[in-house]
C-alpha cells in the first residue's frame, strides 16, 4: 500500500504568504522606503570609492617607491668582494629577474655659488652600481638609458634632490661623503619616481666612483628584482639560510609606511561605514512606523492563525527588500564614481602626498565585505521591529 504523500510544513507554506504581505507594505509606503533605499545606497557608494581610492593610493605609493628601490637586498655581514657562489645562486633562481652588486653610502652634495646663484646643498643617499643595475630598477625611459651608460665620475640624482641642490644636467656638484672623503660629480641626469622621499633623496653613481671614493673594492651587497615582490621575504630568507648574509625585503625597509597605509584604510573604512549603519537605522525606523500603523492588522492575522515566525518573517523580508535595493544602487554608484576616476585620476601634490595623481584600485574582496557587512547591518537593524510585531498579543489589541 502506497505511503500518502507528507503535506508541506507549515514553515514552507508561510514563505508566499509572507512575501505578499512584506510586498504589500512595501507599496503602500513609497517615498519613506525611496529615501531609506537612497540613505542606504549613498553610505554603500561613499564606502566603495574610499576603499577604491585608498587601494589606489596604497598601489600607486608602492608602486613608486619600487621604481627606485629593489624587491630585495642581501647585505653581506663583513664587506667583502663580489660573491661568485651567491651569483651563481642568483641566476639559477627563477624567483629572480635581475641582480646587481651595489655599494652604499650616505654624504653631503653641494654646489658652489656662481654669479646670480645661491649655493645648494643637501643630504643624499648614495648608490653605487654597474650598468647592470638598470636592470633592478624600473625607472622610465631616458632615465634607465642614463643609469645603464653612467661614467666614473656622474651622478643621477633624484628630481626634488637636484632641485634642492640648484644642480642641472650638466653641472658639477662636490660630495663630502660618510668617511670625510671628498670628490666632484658631474650630473648626468635627473630621475623621477613620483615618490618625493625617494626623488628628494636618492643619487646613483657608478660602482667604482663609490669604491674610489672610499678606497676599497668591496661591496655592500646584491640588489635583486622579482618576478613577484611580495615573495621578497621567501626568496631572502632562501638565500641567506646557509650564508653570511642578511636579507632586507622591501616589505621591511619600508614596514611603518604599509602599516601606516594598512591603518588609514582601516579608519576610513570604519568612518565610512558609520554611515552605513545610520542608514540602516533608517530601515528600522520605516518598519517601526509600519508596526504602530498595523498593529490591528497583526494583531488580526495573529488572531486567524498567523504564527509569530510568519509575521517576523514579513518585516525582516520587507528589511531585506530594502537593504538589497540600497546595496544594489549603492554597487552602481560606487562602481560609477571609481570609473571616472579611473578615467580622470584626481590630481595631488607630489611634495605633500609622494605621488602626483590619486588611482582607484576596485578590488573584489571589498566589494564582498562592504556588501556582507551592509546586509548584515540591515537585517539586524529590521530585526528589531519585526520583533516588535511578532509579540503584539492579538487578544489585548483587539479588545
Amino acid at each position: 500500500m502506497a505511503r500518502p504523500t507528507p503535506a508541506p510544513t507549515p514553515a514552507v507554506r508561510t514563505w508566499p504568504l509572507a512575501w505578499t504581505l512584506a510586498n504589500a507594505h512595501l507599496r503602500r509606503r513609497r517615498t519613506q522606503n525611496v529615501l531609506t533605499i537612497l540613505g542606504i545606497a549613498v553610505g554603500v557608494m561613499a564606502l566603495i570609492a574610499a576603499l577604491s581610492l585608498t587601494n589606489g593610493f596604497t598601489g600607486a605609493l608602492i608602486d613608486a617607491t619600487l621604481r627606485a628601490s629593489p624587491h630585495l637586498s642581501v647585505t653581506a655581514f663583513r664587506p667583502a668582494g663580489p660573491d661568485p657562489e651567491l651569483e651563481r645562486a642568483l641566476r639559477g633562481d627563477a624567483r629572480v629577474q635581475a641582480f646587481t652588486p651595489f655599494l652604499a653610502d650616505k654624504g653631503l652634495l653641494t654646489r658652489p655659488a656662481t654669479d646670480g646663484r645661491a649655493a645648494g646643498v643637501d643630504f643624499t643617499t648614495l648608490f653605487g652600481v654597474p650598468g647592470q643595475g638598470s636592470r633592478v630598477l624600473e625607472l622610465r625611459e631616458p632615465e634607465r638609458s642614463q643609469l645603464a651608460t653612467l661614467k666614473d665620475g656622474e651622478v643621477l640624482l633624484g628630481s626634488a634632490l637636484a632641485r634642492s641642490v640648484g644642480a642641472f644636467t650638466g653641472e658639477e656638484v662636490r660630495l663630502l661623503n660618510s668617511t670625510q672623503r671628498r670628490t666632484t660629480l658631474t650630473v648626468r641626469g635627473v630621475f623621477s619616481t613620483g615618490n618625493y622621499l625617494i626623488d628628494s633623496a636618492y643619487a646613483f653613481t657608478t660602482l667604482n666612483t663609490l669604491q674610489d671614493l672610499q678606497q676599497t673594492r668591496t661591496i655592500t651587497g646584491y640588489q635583486l628584482r622579482l618576478h613577484d615582490p611580495q615573495t621578497a621575504r621567501a626568496v631572502g630568507r632562501d638565500l641567506t639560510l646557509n650564508r653570511n648574509y642578511a636579507a632586507l625585503p622591501w616589505q621591511d625597509l619600508y614596514g611603518t609606511l604599509l602599516q601606516q597605509l594598512d591603518l588609514q584604510k582601516k579608519v576610513i573604512g570604519f568612518v565610512v561605514f558609520l554611515i552605513v549603519v545610520v542608514a540602516a537605522f533608517g530601515i528600522a525606523n520605516v518598519l517601526t512606523l509600519a508596526v504602530f500603523e498595523k498593529t490591528q492588522e497583526i494583531a488580526i492575522l495573529r488572531a486567524v492563525g498567523a504564527t509569530r515566525a510568519l509575521i517576523t518573517r514579513v518585516f525582516l523580508l520587507e528589511g531585506l527588500i530594502l537593504g538589497l535595493g540600497g546595496l544594489l544602487l549603492g554597487n552602481l554608484l560606487g562602481l560609477g564614481i571609481s570609473a571616472y576616476f579611473t578615467v580622470r585620476p584626481f590630481q595631488l601634490p607630489g611634495d605633500l602626498y609622494f605621488i602626483t595623481a590619486l588611482p582607484v584600485e576596485v578590488r573584489l574582496t571589498d566589494l564582498l565585505g562592504v556588501n556582507t557587512l551592509g546586509l548584515v547591518t540591515t537585517l539586524l537593524a529590521a530585526l528589531i521591529p519585526a520583533r516588535r510585531a511578532a509579540n503584539i498579543e492579538p487578544a489585548r489589541i483587539i479588545r
